[in-house]
């Protein structure tokens, strides 16, 4: 254990008073500790690990700061000023007992907060933040691109990229932070008061940490504290905050209600939609599938709310692709799309895959699927692509696994890998096909990790269809 070599108090070591702790050095924690460097407030760093990633680096570069290893129960925080936690680290966790509720005598401030509260007291401009079960990563690229569009000098990370913290050093001029943050960073954020909050989706998920679905929401609900806008998900009930909030928007996948955002045919093709006012025909955006329509109406309602002109929100919607591996369109040929989601490494993710492409395609699905599945049960996906499947192409270790789910339902191939697997697409996709691949399983036997597996199938489609892996359709 090193420690400041301040004085014992009972066995236990003791912080001096007015001083900040921070707990945890992953990532979060060093932004958390430059920041408070750059803000010159005294602090020192306490991590459970032994011997935590980057010590060595930390210490270089913060040469007269204390650090704590081992449990927080030997630490002694009665005269402590603050403690923040990095996303990673429980509030629950042994020796933090009590301080969630506890506020400073001083300043009444909690003395219990995360790397979002020191950034909120620190930024003056406007904040944009979404979170969700899924799918944040994508309106928080979205809504940053359409600032960037638009001209506004816009900062966008947060859960995602760069540290909000590190960001506000990065980028001091910016006019509008665009944050992803995870129901972990919301739970130690007191109060964000953001211009434009968005809460995606609700499901399963870190109930190891929030110990509840209710648990995990109420995290989530943070969002919304002191927000002057909000937007939630029609559909999902759970996303709605508790408290009414001076301004709030709704999506839907279906048609819209008044003032609602949603998805209504109009001759012939389905439409983005602002109530009655169509927005953008959905099939000229380069994301496909009705999920990601969704994404792109959150988008759309905040950056109505930001003031971002439609003209630029409709640019980016016609060319952003999606992100790296998540439902990531990587080419369209002879009226084919291919779609890169090797981050679909279970079967819930998949799922999700097929119900939002099946519904929006003028033709079949043809399914990339396989590697290591843990154990899952893979009989969920067979009544998706009994409806919306022309092939399942599978390959891998547990492709014998997912053939016995799926045959009788949806014509079946089984290849020796990725390669094989790709192939065998080409020679049966038709015209208004999609070729996905949503493996629904691990990629550890045949790949290092899901990165690898999405980069070789945009290598094949660059060495097969040539200048055409681009997501832009062209005819051989």
């Amino acid at each position: 254990m090193q420690s400041d070599g301040s004085r014992e108090a009972g066995g236990r070591v003791a912080i001096s008073a007015g001083i900040t702790l921070v707990v945890g050095l992953g990532v979060s924690g060093r932004a958390i500790c430059r920041h408070l460097a750059r803000q010159g407030v005294p602090f020192m760093v306490a991590d459970t690990r032994s011997a935590p990633p980057g010590l060595d680096d930390f210490h270089a570069a913060h040469p007269e700061v204390a650090v704590h290893l081992g449990p927080l129960t030997e630490l002694d925080l009665a005269e402590v000023a603050e403690v923040v936690l990095s996303p990673g680290v429980d509030p629950a966790t042994p020796g933090l007992e009590g301080l969630a509720e506890a506020r400073n005598p001083a300043t009444g401030e909690p003395r219990l907060v995360g790397e979002i509260a020191l950034f909120r007291r620190a930024c003056t401009a406007s904040v944009a933040a979404i979170t969700g079960a899924n799918a944040k990563s994508t309106v928080t690229t979205l809504l940053g691109e359409m600032a960037r569009e638009a001209g506004v000098r816009v900062a966008v990370g947060g859960n995602l990229g760069t540290p909000a913290l590190d960001l506000l050093a990065e980028t001091p001029d910016a006019e509008l932070f665009v944050l992803e943050l995870s129901s972990f960073q919301l739970e130690t954020t007191p109060w964000l008061a953001a211009e434009t909050a968005a809460f995606l989706n609700l499901s399963e998920d870190h109930l190891d940490r929030h110990g509840d679905m209710a648990g995990y929401r109420a995290a989530k609900l943070a969002i919304f504290r002191g927000a002057r806008h909000g937007v939630v998900n029609a559909e999902d009930p759970l996303t709605w905050p508790a408290a009414p909030l001076p301004a709030l928007d709704r999506f839907t996948t279906a048609a819209p209600g008044p003032g609602e955002w949603g998805i209504a045919r109009r001759d012939g093709r389905d439409w983005l939609m602002h109530g009655e006012t169509p927005l953008l025909a959905a099939g000229t955006m380069r994301l496909a599938g009705r999920h990601n329509q969704a994404n792109a109406l959150a988008a759309l309602a905040m950056g109505t709310r930001l003031g971002l002109p439609l003209a630029a929100m409709r640019t980016v919607l016609e060319r952003f692709p999606g992100l790296p591996h998540r439902g990531e369109t990587v080419a369209v040929r002879d009226g084919v799309r291919w779609i890169n989601d090797s981050k679909g490494t279970n079967v819930g993710a998949t799922l999700a895959a097929i119900a939002g492409l099946g519904p929006t395609l003028e033709g079949r699905l043809v399914l990339l699927a396989g590697g290591v599945g843990k154990g899952a049960d893979f009989t969920p996906l067979a009544e998706p692509l009994a409806r919306y499947g022309r092939e399942a192409i599978l390959f891998g270790a547990d492709a014998p696994r997912l053939a016995a789910a799926l045959e009788g339902r949806v014509a079946v191939t089984r290849v020796a890998d990725l390669g094989a697997a790709m192939g065998r697409a080409r020679t049966v996709a038709r015209p208004g096909d999609c070729v996905l691949l949503s493996p629904a399983c691990a990629s550890l036997d045949q790949f290092p990790n899901y990165q690898a597996r999405g980069d070789a199938f945009r290598r094949w489609l660059e060495q097969h269809l040539g200048e055409a892996a681009d997501g832009k359709e062209r005819r051989a």
